[in-house]
This record gives structure tokens, C-alpha cells and sequence, in this order.
């Protein structure tokens, strides 16, 4: 187990991106390649959850595109992944919203973040 950290902290080069949390609002750009050509496309959703540690994390983002919930996998260290954005912080109480899956309309709103009161 050693040896798998000692490579991946050696050999594999971190990225530095915000920190976020389930129920957040970001946006991720990443890389597309298309035969010789390559473009930067962004998936912009809430989080749904946030899976591993280390270089091996990977966290889910929900979007409803029309009437259809697309959910999209990132790995945080990919090497296609240009930047994250937190466009807002959710209030949640729990680290995984699978419910969010099954609410649709104004019940699919998520509360925002107060930046007031207990510190």
C-alpha cells in the first residue's frame, strides 16, 4: 500500500482546484479531443457526491438537460480537466443526495450557503 502512494505522490502531477462539497453549483472545463482537434467543453451541474481520497477521487454532476437528468463521473486528477468553477454553495445534510435524483421543479431547488451567522 506504501508503494501505490509513494508512485502516485512521485509520478503523478496535482492539480489545484477549489474545494466543494455535495450540493454545490460548479462548472468543470475539460478537454475534447475530435480526430486532430481538440476544444473545451463545460458540464455545469450540482454535486451529487464526492467518492474516494487522494488522487483517486471522483465526484458526480447532476444537470437537467430538458426533462432529462444527466448525471456525468469526473476523476479529479484527469488529465483533461482544465479548471472547476463554484458558481454557488448548497446547504445539504448529508455528503450524498441521491433524492435529488427523484425531485423535479421548484422541490429541485437547493438552499444556499448563508454567509452570516455561526462562525
Amino acid at each position: 500500500m506504501d508503494l501505490v502512494k509513494y508512485v502516485q505522490d512521485k509520478y503523478i502531477t496535482k492539480k489545484e482546484f477549489p474545494e466543494f462539497k455535495a450540493g454545490d453549483t460548479i462548472t468543470v472545463y475539460y478537454e475534447i479531443k475530435e480526430g486532430a482537434k481538440t476544444r473545451t467543453q463545460f458540464f455545469k451541474g450540482t454535486v451529487i457526491q464526492l467518492r474516494g481520497t487522494g488522487l483517486t477521487k471522483t465526484f458526480t454532476i447532476r444537470k437537467m438537460s430538458g426533462d432529462v437528468g444527466v448525471e456525468r463521473v469526473f476523476p479529479i486528477n484527469m488529465p483533461a480537466l482544465q479548471k472547476i468553477e463554484v458558481n454557488r454553495q448548497g446547504r445539504v445534510r448529508r455528503a450524498r443526495i441521491y433524492y435529488f435524483r427523484d425531485l423535479r421543479g421548484k422541490k429541485a431547488r437547493i438552499k444556499d450557503k448563508s454567509y452570516g451567522g455561526k462562525k
